[in-house]
């Protein structure tokens, strides 16, 4: 029974995070990048990332993802992972940020797309085929259906850790992304899933 709890649990984790991958793409979707100011029942008043007060109503039945720090030695061959990066004059792309996926999230939103984390940036989910360690941290090869994409990662970069969470993560201080958010008619923004970066922890998306 409790390894049927876990893969349901997995599973429906699985799910979620591919419907948040789904909706991000979206165009009508609302991205929040900012920092919980207070928590008031279903209410969010969010401080933007440039600075902007920002209300985020959260659905009744909202899902809450976390991400836990990581470290580079965590990133190797064989590993299921989501790079953010930005393209060199070289062709390569020199890694901002990564995330790593559970291997019950193996596959997920798997392919390489434009993203908005800052201008002219990258978004790659997929497998590492290969890695070569260098002067400057590491190189990356990821193998996706898209083809494949080669990486430079430096020795400095974030790395973090998908994982379940619940909405009492979600605390005044506290970093989030909303993905696939909605406008309301009143100004906030809905939120039927949210990311949260616990302990400090800046959701690098």
């Amino acid at each position: 029974m409790k390894h049927r709890t876990i893969g349901i649990v997995a599973g429906a984790f699985a799910a979620l995070l591919a419907v948040s991958i789904a909706a991000a793409q979206a165009p009508d979707a609302v991205r929040v990048r900012g920092t919980i100011a207070g928590v008031d029942g279903n209410m969010l008043d969010v401080k933007s990332r440039d600075g902007a007060p920002i209300k985020v109503k959260l659905a009744d039945d909202v899902k809450v993802l976390a991400v836990d720090r990581k470290s580079l030695a965590d990133v190797k061959q064989g590993v299921f992972v989501g790079i953010t990066a930005m393209q060199q004059p070289d062709g390569t792309q020199r890694a901002v940020e990564i995330h790593i996926f559970p291997e019950a999230l193996r596959g997920t939103g798997e392919g390489h797309r434009p993203w908005d984390l800052m201008p002219n940036s990258t978004m790659t989910n997929a497998n590492i085929d290969s890695e070569v360690t260098g002067t400057d941290g590491k190189e990356l090869v990821l193998k996706h259906k898209d083809g494949e994409t080669k990486f430079v990662v430096p020795a400095n970069v974030e790395v973090v850790m998908f994982a379940p969470a619940a909405v009492a993560d979600l605390k005044p201080g506290e970093r989030i992304f909303i993905a696939a958010g909605k406008k309301l008619p009143d100004g906030s923004v809905g939120a039927p899933r949210i990311v949260v970066g616990r302990n400090g922890v800046n959701p690098p998306m």
